[in-house]
């Protein structure tokens, strides 16, 4: 297998500083470790290039006419999965992860290589749209960029381009309608199908409850009803599951987060985002050229961690056995693991160098070893060091330096996603967050923290990118888990071995 070739052009190096981090955080998604990722994204990437000259090359013979391909990430996105498949066709399923090998083989992904008028409707949408306008929306609701941003990057004025957005996003909804009333459709849901613009268009309507039992049972119309209801915040998931499909809302999530890494908490889509230096809007057009820069230097290291894990180490994601949300998921249930030991505050292991010692010790002397007050004995992600084998103190006896809130964000019959978010008292260079799951559940995908699961513990271990928390600071990661009976809150949430309140 070849490496990625460097850039041959100006075409090719802007396409490279702009759309390589997505490539290679869909990438580590779909394979079982960072190591297949880089590999796997250098070979779609390649490929990607290629489409991508030839799509421009017929838009120019076109004279102008709508080009009817994808914009510049989902082309290369759809190269990963492209690639995905002929991996697994070549006998080198065992790289990828398990659950995107299983829907490889299902109907689900026929789909998007079958009759155009049975693909979804977003991306036929997409395609339809014109190809500026397409940019631009993917831009702003796949990527979670800020507006100002996706302006420059696209040659806007970044004072109309909420505007412009909106008749995209009309535009979008308009061919959706189209492509939904095209599509081979059964009486039931022809029958529905002009009920389902007329409920869709007002964000005050009520879904009628024959309507919505319709939808809950029927996937296409459900993946319609999504992009025809461009209120409601859906929008976003509509692109990136029908363009993707496996993946697409874990993809979501990845950038939603990695946008507010770079670019700072929330997404500032205000005036102050673009603009001079010297009111600080400078900022944004910094941290785009570090990245540019960074991404850089990852491909001169041959890639060998992703920009955005999504497990831990190859075994850790090799064992993911759920699904993402959908009917066909199935939970494999753990049964719950004895508690872990107790051991006493005289034995002593190798400190983290990020842990509080205990206040009765006073300063700790860096020439002495200390005890490491983590209990949690299940197996790390891929960014902390090898755990230490000796014994390992409580903290029970110190005050809580933390606290951690638990949101339930989403559920369905078989799976949730949920977020848990620690507010540390003490400033940190990385950081392990451990809890505990008594009725069965089982992460099966996690962002923004590597994760490994022992029975019913699951540890998330701190990623490159967010290992440094300032004191009174908050880290965040969310998952994706299996489920089946009833679906409690974690218990014993722990940071770095310490007890964290709760509610």
């Amino acid at each position: 297998m070849s490496d990625l070739s460097a850039p041959q052009d100006a075409t090719e190096a802007a396409l490279f500083s702009e759309c390589w981090d997505a490539v290679l955080s869909y990438a580590d998604l779909c394979t079982a470790g960072s190591t297949a990722a880089a590999q796997l994204a250098r070979e779609a990437f390649a490929q990607g290039i290629r489409e991508v000259r030839e799509a421009e090359a017929t838009t120019v013979r076109a004279a102008g006419r709508r080009s009817s391909r994808l914009p510049r990430i989902p082309l290369l996105l759809t190269a990963v999965r492209t690639t995905a498949a002929a991996w697994e066709e070549s006998g080198q399923g065992h790289r990828l992860d398990p659950d995107l090998r299983l829907w490889l083989h299902s109907e689900n992904a026929a789909r998007f290589t079958g009759p155009p008028l049975s693909r979804p409707v977003a991306l036929r949408g997409l395609r339809d749209l014109q190809q500026a306008d397409a940019e631009l929306l993917w831009l702003a609701e796949a990527e979670s960029l800020p507006l100002p941003l996706v302006a420059r990057r696209l040659g806007l004025d970044a004072a109309t381009a909420a505007d412009e957005l909106a008749q995209v996003r009309g535009f979008f909804r308009d061919r959706c309608h189209r492509n939904h009333l095209d599509s081979p459709m059964d009486a039931e849901c022809r029958s529905y199908a002009r009920l389902l613009d007329a409920v869709t268009r007002s964000p005050a309507a009520d879904t009628p409850e024959d309507l919505s039992k319709h939808l809950a049972t029927c996937v296409r119309c459900a993946e319609a009803a999504a992009c025809l209801r461009l209120h409601g915040g859906g929008l976003p998931g509509a692109l990136t599951g029908g363009v993707l499909g496996w993946g697409g809302l874990a993809y979501l999530e990845r950038r939603r987060r990695a946008a507010e890494a770079r670019l700072g908490p929330g997404r500032p889509d205000g005036p102050d985002a673009g603009g001079d230096p010297a009111d600080g809007t400078g900022r944004a057009r910094a941290t785009r050229n570090g990245l540019l820069v960074a991404a850089v230097l990852v491909s001169g290291l041959a890639l060998a961690v992703s920009l955005m894990p999504f497990g831990g180490t190859d075994a850790d994601k090799a064992i993911r056995t759920g699904a993402t949300p959908g009917p066909a998921a199935d939970p494999g249930l753990y049964p719950p693991a004895a508690p872990a030991p107790t051991v006493s505050a005289t034995d002593s292991g190798p400190a983290s160098p990020n842990t509080p010692q205990p206040s009765s010790e006073g300063t700790p002397d860096p020439a002495k070893p200390h005890p490491h007050p983590d209990p949690d004995p299940e197996p790390q992600g891929s960014t902390t060091a090898t755990a230490p084998t000796a014994p390992r103190t409580t903290a029970s006896s110190r005050p809580s330096v933390c606290h951690a809130a638990y949101d339930l964000v989403n559920q369905w019959p078989v799976g949730f996603q949920a977020t848990v978010t620690v507010t540390t008292t003490e400033p940190l260079d990385s950081w392990r967050v451990a809890f505990t799951f008594e009725d069965g559940q089982r992460v099966t995908q996690m962002w923004d923290a590597d994760v490994s699961q022992n029975g019913p513990r699951v540890t998330a271990t701190a990623t490159d990118y967010n290992k440094a928390v300032p004191a009174g600071g908050k880290l965040a990661f969310g998952f994706i888990a299996s489920w089946a009976g009833t679906n409690p809150p974690p218990s014993a949430i722990t940071l770095d071995g310490h007890s964290c309140t709760t509610g």
